[in-house]
């Protein structure tokens, strides 16, 4: 709440500072304010006033030419649909839902840059009248630019990644938002049949039970998916460790040996592993084939059938491939926490449980704790295990779509957008799954010892 309070203070604070502009300025800032870098060019700054005035130019003529007219639709996303004309057989091309959506989008955040650019004129203009007030040098071009490339060159160097980030992922996560209050599916596909806005009734199909809704399977998803996310995080961290403290005895040779033999489940790509694991699980693979010829079982096991067994079946597989990267950290930290304790220990009759619970565990939680916050969120989005082991099967009839009983929320939503085409619950679902995701991290990241008490443990 503070945060929003200080930002409408800042709004204020900001549109006072626009009135006080206008109100002490002279007659060639109040033209900037429509004309954009007119005062720059009056007061024989060119350089600035022509790239705000290109600015200004560049704008008018993009809303003149182009993004006006998607801008004025963007309320409907269209109302003439693409159709034959009969009499002539010529197809009449209307509007197309699908890029009114994005061009509008892209219109709108073109005009809050180009709002962004004309405060700077503004700024520009009272920087250069107070410094003519007060018989300062306002910095040339010149100088701007080795300001650029010394004192700001952070600046410079940001520059260009914050633009790609900006274009190629909060524009498409924007547009992403938009679709999740429309009805975009297969049944309104652009061009030929338009979609529209309908509000929040995605999500309230998402959560309903019954008819159209979606709820009893996204639950179910749900809670499979808090589920797996807290044994796949938490079962590999335990286990690594153990794996680690055991290989790190003194009594235990050959540490290399068994060090790479581990990593050797890691190094081939997960694509080729996971894949191959699945036949292995298969009713005719070769676990199900050995048991029966070796007599231990009667009919081949449901690994992927039965939703208890392909769920259990998962968590273990992904125990293989997940111990070796907590092995190789947990190895690291055990390496240098420091032995003068675990000797203090001892002296005080600490044994290996004690040692393991007041020394080793607090140690690596405290480093580690970022680590496991980052897994899982990680787990919570884990597209490869789930999709390549099982598919999302086994399939249910009180399952919704082409959901399966060990789909996570992120393979429903891409089985939704691909198999289902049904892609305003997709982006429905991807805000579900955001809002899940952050959540979790922010209550957690707040109660991790690395952050919550820094000082107490040094």
């Amino acid at each position: 709440m503070k945060k929003i309070a200080s930002f409408f203070k800042w709004i204020g604070k900001d549109l006072k500072d626009i009135g006080i502009t206008f109100g002490d300025g002279d007659w060639k800032t109040r033209i900037s304010y429509l004309i954009m870098g007119f005062g720059p060019l009056v007061r024989g700054y060119f350089a600035r006033g022509i790239a705000f005035l290109a600015l200004e130019v560049l704008y008018i003529l993009y809303m003149v030419s182009f993004g006006a007219d998607y801008l004025a639709k963007i309320s409907s996303l269209g109302t003439v649909e693409t159709h034959m004309d009969l009499t002539t057989f010529v197809t009449v091309y209307g509007d197309n839902s699908f890029l009114i959506l994005l061009y509008g989008v892209l219109s709108i955040i073109i005009t809050l840059a180009f709002i962004l650019a004309w405060r700077m004129n503004l700024r520009e203009n009272r920087n250069e009248e107070l410094a003519a007030r007060e018989n300062r040098k306002v910095p040339t071009v010149k100088e701007d630019l080795h300001q650029l490339l010394d004192n700001k060159f952070h600046v410079t160097l940001l520059a260009l990644p914050t633009l790609g980030i900006f274009t190629f992922m909060i524009v498409p996560i924007i547009f992403m938002v938009c679709v999740a209050f429309t009805n975009y599916d297969k049944q309104h596909q652009a061009p030929s049949n338009l979609f529209t806005w309908v509000g929040f009734e995605n999500f309230k199909k998402l959560v309903s039970f019954g008819g159209s809704g979606f709820g009893s399977t996204f639950f179910s998803i749900l809670g499979w998916t808090l589920v797996w996310a807290f044994f796949a995080t938490f079962l590999n961290y335990f286990l690594g460790m153990a794996v680690a403290i055991l290989i790190n005895k003194k009594c235990v040779k050959f540490k290399k040996l068994w060090r790479t033999i581990l990593v050797m489940t890691i190094a081939i790509p997960q694509f080729v592993s996971l894949l191959y694991v699945s036949k292995m699980f298969a009713p005719d693979g070769i676990i199900n084939s050995k048991l029966l010829e070796w007599g231990w079982i009667s009919q081949a096991l449901p690994f992927w059938k039965d939703p208890m067994w392909a769920r259990v079946t998962i968590i273990v597989i992904n125990c293989w491939v997940g111990i070796p990267y907590l092995m190789l950290i947990s190895t690291g930290i055990l390496m240098n926490i420091p032995e003068d304790l675990y000797e203090s220990a001892r002296i005080d009759g600490a044994n290996g449980w004690q040692m393991f619970r007041k020394i080793t565990l607090p140690y690596m939680l405290f480093v580690t704790g970022p680590y496991l916050l980052t897994q899982f969120t990680g787990n919570l989005n884990n597209f490869n295990i789930i999709y390549l082991l099982s598919g999302g099967a086994p399939q249910s009839i009180d399952m919704t779509g082409s959901a399966g009983k060990t789909d996570l929320l992120v393979t429903w939503l891409y089985k939704m957008t691909l198999d289902d085409t049904n892609y305003c619950m997709a982006a429905t679902i991807g805000i579900v799954v955001f809002l899940v995701t952050a959540g979790i991290s922010l209550v957690v990241y707040g109660l991790l010892p690395s952050v919550k008490d820094e000082e107490g443990f040094q």
